[in-house]
């Protein structure tokens, strides 16, 4: 499968929106491995990101500095680079920050991805659209269950709706035009991704990360809440399959998609946290006892039925393994932060061998 994604992807124009952000510069080295033309359009990456440290924008055909809410913006890189796919990554990723500017969460979740379908609609080239939303579209009910694809959607916080609000949108978009235009397009929604080079803010991982390099404790906000946690590779390799899929065979795969772990892997973030110290062999945590803190689910769990069975898609790592190589991203980059390109492609060039 792999080497059929290789020869798919090379040569394929792709538009990768968000290719500043964690998962898209990730995405960036595994499209330029197999040959893609991959133009990125995306805000300004942050000083310390994978995108920076390992030169991402380099290895793309162009890299486009630009704010999916400006329709015109993403309108003129589409017309001019004639993409034949589109992967719609760009977003406002964090809980917590929908809840200080919801404005822009929305404008940014929803009209942003209106303006990356209209620019498609009028583009002359776009074939295929994976939209990536997230798995906190879901109506969440707090109980032990596995949400399904056809669950209702929903979101207590800005940022969760809003990606609730982008899935219909999507949907209405395929019925509505995509169909009778020849655009194959479907949602995605991953569970929570870890994994070496991500340095936002309110995220565990670079949480943690960040305590240790400044000899601070981890502060744990909500240690007993679960969450369905994956290396970034994961989805990703999701994501791929998927689009090559939509590709070949339009509208069989036109629709959404969990990307999540199996249930080993749907974990606490206290025992997260635990076994990444252990791995990490330095730093301690303790609970936070803000008493204002923002609502947060406490439990989040995605069923990955429909991937395994269309797409033959299968998480390759352990939770045990998926923390182990978080660790070891952050430990060579501390030890030699100037290897961070050849290590983390020498970590997707491991995974497509798993």
């Amino acid at each position: 499968m792999n080497i059929n994604l290789k020869n798919f992807y090379s040569g394929k124009k792709i538009l990768l929106t968000g290719h500043t952000g964690f998962k898209g510069a990730w995405l960036s080295l595994w499209l330029e491995i197999m040959g893609a033309k991959v133009c990125g359009f995306a805000l300004k990456a942050d000083y310390e990101s994978l995108f920076n440290l390992a030169k991402v924008g380099e290895v793309l055909e162009k890299s486009v500095i630009g704010d999916i809410r400006h329709a015109d913006e993403i309108a003129s890189v589409v017309k001019n680079f004639q993409p034949e796919i589109i992967i719609h990554m760009a977003a406002q990723p964090l809980v917590r920050d929908s809840y200080f500017d919801p404005r822009k969460t929305y404008e940014t979740n929803v009209i942003g991805t209106l303006n990356v379908f209209e620019a498609a609609r009028k583009s002359g080239s776009v074939k295929v659209i994976t939209n990536i939303t997230t798995d906190k579209c879901y109506e969440n009910k707090e109980i032990d269950y596995s949400y399904k694809e056809e669950d209702s959607l929903g979101g207590y916080d800005p940022y969760s709706s809003s990606k609730a609000c982008a899935e219909i949108l999507t949907s209405s978009y395929r019925r509505s035009f995509f169909q009778k235009e020849g655009i194959a397009i479907a949602s995605v929604r991953a569970g929570n991704v870890i994994g070496g080079g991500d340095f936002s803010v309110d995220r565990i991982i670079p949480d943690i990360f960040r305590a240790i390099r400044d000899q601070k404790e981890v502060e744990l906000r909500s240690p007993k809440s679960i969450r369905p946690w994956q290396y970034v590779l994961e989805p990703l390799f999701g994501y791929l399959i998927l689009t090559k899929n939509l590709y070949e065979k339009k509208d069989a795969f036109a629709k959404a998609y969990n990307f999540g772990p199996n249930s080993a892997a749907e974990v606490n973030v206290e025992n997260l946290t635990k076994l990444l110290l252990q791995n990490l062999e330095t730093g301690s945590y303790k609970i936070s006892e803000d008493e204002n803190k923002l609502h947060e689910a406490g439990i989040l769990k995605l069923d990955n039925g429909r991937a395994k069975s269309e797409l033959n898609w299968h998480p390759k790592l352990s939770f045990e393994e998926t923390i182990k190589w978080t660790a070891d991203w952050y430990k060579n980059y501390l030890k030699t932060p100037l290897d961070v390109k050849n290590f983390t492609i020498a970590q997707i060039q491991n995974f497509i061998k798993e």
